[in-house]
């Protein structure tokens, strides 16, 4: 069957003033506030999952009647799909700079990726060396072999060079760094990252599930061996994510998944795997996904890079001078000369539980925010924060209003209090009583409340 390329039409990102950039799913949802009001929901936790892109909805109610089986069907609607998610996987390697030879492994999220090329690192060449800031997507995954953590330092030139000592110090086959902190959003220096771990004979592999939907990345320019990332953070929440990088070990690693489709040959004493990335895609591949995700990256690769970065600066700095003219709140960083970071601002509000203050901004005011430790507890921890913090983040479809309505909220906090009680339910805080209704969802018949997880994390 032959090629099915472009999925889209190009699109002209709004303009900026405080407007979304590009429309998402959630644009026009009501949220019940505790008063029995309705006001139009202000989600400020795209850095835990972002919402759909109306472009991939639109894609998949395209796509759908051709959804059927993959590589191994002769009908109509097979040909179709298998194309499709083909064709999806060179949309994702495409939008990350991948090089000709790399493998694009279709997987679950980050944590999936990250987890896959743990089973692919050459034992007999080193160990694994991470920094303590990072996400716990990339912390436990090396734990399985041999893995030294290098704690930070207050400075990322400081922090650099104790990495570059622990590479140096002893055989490394592989630097694992974020590209973005989740907790903060400061960036690290992905060049010089790349160039300390290529000079002592390692490679690298980045963490880009926060960093890839607020920047362009390209791994073959920075010579990035290893790229992870996540579709529910890139506007494409429909399970699927990538790992992209170099194919040498990803081809000599054992199956991730052993089943079908990751085979050549099966006898009854005698099993010859796939090569890349089939090798690693057992079973019956999450093709509407992989879709989602390629559209996803497609519409971000239209839209001009300085006006994803004018947005997301104008929205930042504005959340940022309006967090700082809160009495009692403090925003959190990690070194004291980091100078870029994406739209991912956390803070603490003295008095103020974390948990506490992110049920009384949904409840009163119809804010979503993450609070916790996001799934970064070394990092939290040594922030001073073991408690948890309030963390807000933007995105495409953040506009002003969003960013003004948490400051007044939070003047309203510190100057008023709540109007509402809350409750300890299940180590979370909740409205008590809590008279918000979920929404009418046909089938599900999904309620409010009840006991949820102490300190859940986002996953990547």
């Amino acid at each position: 069957m032959a090629t099915i390329a472009p999925f889209l039409h190009p699109c002209t990102p709004a303009s900026r003033d405080g407007e979304p950039l590009l429309p998402v799913s959630d644009a026009r949802s009501l949220t019940p506030l505790v008063d029995g009001r309705n006001v139009r929901y202000a989600n400020l936790d795209y850095a835990a999952s972002a919402p759909a892109l109306d472009a991939v909805t639109r894609q998949l109610e395209a796509v759908l009647p051709y959804y059927a089986s993959v590589h191994r069907g002769a009908g109509y609607a097979s040909q179709v799909s298998t194309a499709l998610y083909e064709r999806s996987r060179e949309v994702v390697g495409e939008f990350v700079g991948a090089r000709s030879d790399d493998v694009v492994v279709i997987t679950r999220n980050t944590t999936d990726s990250l987890n896959l090329l743990a089973t692919a690192v050459p034992s007999d060449q080193g160990d694994v060396v991470v920094l303590d800031v990072e996400h716990h997507a990339n912390l436990l995954p090396w734990r399985r072999g041999g893995c030294r953590v290098v704690p930070l330092r207050s400075t990322i030139a400081a922090t650099l060079a104790a990495l570059e000592a622990a590479v140096a110090s002893s055989p490394t086959a592989l630097v694992a760094v974020t590209g973005c902190s989740n907790v903060t959003g400061e960036l690290l220096p992905l060049a010089r990252l790349v160039e300390i771990a290529h000079r002592h004979g390692a490679r690298i592999v980045v963490d880009g599930a926060q960093l890839v939907p607020h920047r362009r990345v390209d791994i073959a320019a920075l010579g990035i061996d290893y790229l992870a990332l996540s579709g529910h953070k890139l506007y494409a929440p429909h399970g699927a994510g990538a790992l992209v990088g170099r194919r040498d070990w990803l081809d000599a690693a054992p199956a991730y998944l052993a089943g079908g489709g990751a085979v050549r040959e099966v006898t009854a004493d005698h099993v010859e795997w796939a090569a890349a990335p089939q090798r690693h895609e057992g079973g019956s591949p999450n093709v509407l996904g992989a879709v989602a995700l390629a559209t996803a990256c497609e519409t971000l690769a239209l839209v001009p890079e300085g006006e994803l970065l004018a947005h997301e600066a104008e929205l930042a700095g504005l959340l940022r001078d309006g967090l700082a003219g809160v009495p009692g709140v403090s925003i959190v960083r990690i070194w004291d000369d980091s100078e870029e970071s994406v739209g991912v601002v956390t803070f603490t509000v003295d008095g103020h539980d974390a948990g506490r203050a992110a049920a009384y901004l949904s409840a009163e005011h119809g804010i979503g925010v993450r609070d916790g430790r996001f799934c970064a507890h070394p990092l939290v921890a040594r922030l001073g924060h073991a408690a948890g913090a309030v963390r807000a983040s933007l995105g495409v479809g953040s506009r002003r209003d969003d960013v003004e309505r948490l400051v007044d909220a939070l003047h309203t906090l510190v100057r008023d209090g709540e109007t509402w009680t809350y409750a300890l339910d299940g180590g979370r805080w909740a409205p008590s009583p809590d008279p918000r209704r979920a929404p009418a969802l046909p089938a599900l018949g999904i309620t409010l409340g009840g006991a949820l997880p102490a300190s859940p994390c986002e996953g990547d």
